[in-house]
């Protein structure tokens, strides 16, 4: 009888010790009890392309990318999806049965996800959404926002050429604001999504004032440690609508998961909890 190989899955980045992909996918193969594994790899860039040469001849199934090489996988896929390529950047690779590398994006995925689970009656569509920082996650929320009609995304960066380049990337429909302006325009929105690391533990403050927010906004902060930021408490005592990052991190890794393993993992609350230790 021919055994079949266990199935090996990743995180590829430098650092990834501060990845909590790890915790995540072993709580799924535990529960379901998949014989597989999940492993952190530091990886150098200029190991990056030999790395995706050698993982899939050592059983590797696919892996999950974080930071810094997001932007650089791309250049290697043999096929990207088209929000990965919309957004510019890859978090999800599967080394297919025929050789050939997909790369793509479920940074939106988890998103959109991670919203609708926590709200489900809020719609993009029917006012305008702020969105604060310019980097990577700024791009997947972008993207997604864009894919559910937001009517206008009104864009703030601390450095204004980021916003800039962003509205360049993806048109019309953004428009960047100065970063203290920002205060001023949440009378008109629907949502505030924080996509900057300000208010993450270490990091200095989002100093952004709620003084002119409308109660029953959507406020999504993709900070998640801590779990409850400083804006969320602010913004939930001004009776508005909050949803943390956590949901968004297990939402984006359900697709890979599932294309690695063969199974389609549940997001619940033993999952949150065994992140989160």
């Amino acid at each position: 009888m021919k055994l079949e190989p266990t199935p090996l899955a990743g995180v590829i980045g430098l650092p990834t010790s501060h990845s909590r992909s790890p915790k995540l996918h072993g709580h799924w193969l535990a529960r379901y009890g998949i014989k597989g594994h999940y492993i952190p790899m530091d990886i150098q860039s200029g190991d990056l392309a030999r790395a995706m040469d050698v993982l899939p001849k050592l059983g590797f199934k696919g892996v999950n990318v974080t930071i810094p090489h997001k932007e650089a996988v791309l250049d290697l896929a043999d096929l990207i999806s088209d929000r990965a390529a919309l957004i510019g950047a890859a978090n999800t690779l599967t080394f297919q049965n025929d050789g050939k590398l997909h790369a793509d994006n479920t940074d939106g995925i988890g998103f959109l996800a991670n919203i609708q689970q926590s709200c489900p009656d809020w719609s993009a569509k029917d006012k305008p959404c702020l969105v604060l920082g310019a980097g990577g996650a700024a791009r997947a929320v972008v993207a997604a926002l864009l894919q559910e009609k937001t009517p206008e995304i009104l864009l703030a960066n601390r450095t204004r050429a980021r916003a800039d380049a962003l509205k360049a990337h993806f048109g019309g429909k953004i428009s960047v604001i100065d970063w203290s302006h920002a205060p001023h325009v949440l009378d008109d929105v629907g949502a505030i999504i924080n996509s900057t690391s300000l208010g993450m533990s270490g990091k200095e403050d989002l100093k952004l004032s709620l003084e002119n927010v409308r109660p029953g906004t959507l406020v999504n902060d993709l900070v998640y440690t801590p779990l409850k930021t400083e804006l969320l408490e602010r913004a939930e005592q001004a009776g508005c609508q909050v949803v943390d990052g956590l949901g968004m991190l297990l939402h984006q890794a359900r697709p890979g998961f599932e294309r690695w393993f063969g199974y389609r993992p549940e997001i619940d609350d033993a999952l949150r909890r065994a992140v989160l230790m």
